[in-house]
């Protein structure tokens, strides 16, 4: 008796193996749904749908449908002005019976009466360009490299940051990415998809990134202020220049990773 629970137990780890292989090598079928507003049951059009696993992207039509290549157990990523993002599992069932709906909830915004002064504006525009602020992040380049860097205000230190990130980078940078390879290897299929890349420039809030990339916010913020992009450009850019940003710090450091 004792023999066959060990041998039982034994076989619980291959049996947990072949159920993720199975999931790894579910076939991309065309998946076809279609949007709506929870509240009104309108269909949606223009709704941002990405693929997670597969990271490809589309957009819904006037009828709020959408066609994207997906396998069973995928996750479907949506996005749209107003709407509360929403993430949906793929299941054999949809592939099965199809006319799939997917609802979106709206946003409830609690709107209060506001006064929006940035600036001490006079009219006078000789007075107040003086008084609008001024970008301080500053480039630096340097004789023989094809890009200038970025390392924030002007002052000694910041131009010794940028020549010790060059001349010594790799291990800095492998610490961000070399815990994060599968993550990494999906920045050119993002960068390849214009869907996707329509929709991060029209986002400044991270969230699509992290998601596709599974990685945290911090996780972002860590990576280009160790590539040295200043605190103004992480907080201004958009996603797709965020984007482009790691991506082109994770091709330097693949180069002087492939050096050593």
């Amino acid at each position: 008796m004792r023999r066959v629970l060990l041998i039982l137990l034994s076989l619980i780890p291959l049996f947990g193996f072949s159920q993720v292989e199975d999931n790894e090598n579910q076939e991309v079928k065309d998946f076809t749904a279609t949007v709506i507003n929870a509240q009104t049951e309108f269909p949606l059009e223009s709704v941002h749908v990405i693929n997670l696993n597969q990271v490809k992207g589309t957009i819904t039509n006037p009828e709020g449908k959408f066609t994207i290549p997906a396998a069973v157990n995928d996750t479907l990523y949506f996005s749209y002005l107003g709407f509360k993002t929403q993430k949906v599992r793929v299941t054999n069932d949809m592939f099965r019976f199809g006319n799939t709906e997917i609802a979106l909830t709206e946003l409830a915004y609690a709107l209060e009466e506001v006064v929006v002064r940035p600036y001490q504006l006079t009219g006078y525009l000789e007075i107040d360009v003086k008084n609008l602020p001024i970008n301080n992040a500053r480039q630096y380049s340097i004789s023989g490299l094809p890009t200038s860097y970025e390392a924030g205000n002007r002052n000694p230190s910041a131009v010794t940051k940028v020549l010790g990130a060059i001349l010594n980078p790799a291990d800095l940078l492998r610490n961000l990415f070399g815990k994060k390879p599968r993550q990494m290897r999906k920045l050119r299929q993002i960068k390849d998809d214009d869907n996707i890349r329509d929709l991060l420039a029209s986002k400044f809030d991270r969230e699509t990134l992290t998601e596709l990339l599974q990685l945290e916010k911090v996780d972002i913020e860590d990576i280009l202020n160790n590539c040295n992009y200043s605190k103004s450009f992480i907080k201004t850019a958009n996603d797709l220049q965020i984007l482009d940003a790691i991506s082109s710090c994770y091709e330097e450091y693949k180069v002087l990773n492939r050096n050593q």
